[in-house]
């Protein structure tokens, strides 16, 4: 990290506790070293934990989220430690997954963004939640998300 570009960066390259809260965690963000061109930048996060704000029982995701980053990239781990932040937090599925798109869009502002939630089974019952903000630029190749919908024993 010796480029003055990464000099703000606080948490990577630093031992760096969990935050407590969505709202404690620092989402840090770097300069797009191709700010002229359109491309996909895909994050996938297949162990995402949170609360149900009722029973306080644990919920859990497969997140992958999807961005065409305009000016700024979001810094890994910054991301990896936001995510983890929702560990001890109680909210329901719809709330989480799009706070997650909201969170970025503030901090990066990409050209488009998109986040699937892929929640695992409470009550029997699982909620696939689906966020998306901007315009896909022409051209940039979007892979299917490669998650399943949920099948259960059938």
């Amino acid at each position: 990290m010796s480029e003055s570009i990464y000099a703000g960066l606080t948490q990577l390259g630093q031992k760096t506790e969990l935050p407590t809260s969505p709202e404690a965690a620092v989402l840090e963000r770097v300069p797009n070293p191709h700010p002229d061109q359109n491309y996909l930048v895909r994050f996938t996060a297949p162990e995402f934990t949170s609360l149900c704000p009722m029973t306080g029982q644990p919920d859990f995701a497969h997140f992958v989220i999807d961005y065409v980053p305009d000016q700024w990239l979001v810094e890994s781990k910054s991301l990896k430690l936001y995510l983890g932040s929702f560990r001890n937090h109680g909210a329901f599925h719809e709330a989480c997954s799009v706070d997650i798109g909201k969170k970025l869009i503030d901090n990066l502002q990409p050209r488009w963004l998109r986040v699937g939630g892929y929640w695992y089974p409470r009550g029997g019952i699982p909620i696939d939640v689906f966020f998306q903000a901007g315009t896909l630029p022409e051209g940039v190749w979007v892979p299917d998300q490669g998650v399943p919908p949920y099948r259960g024993r059938g």
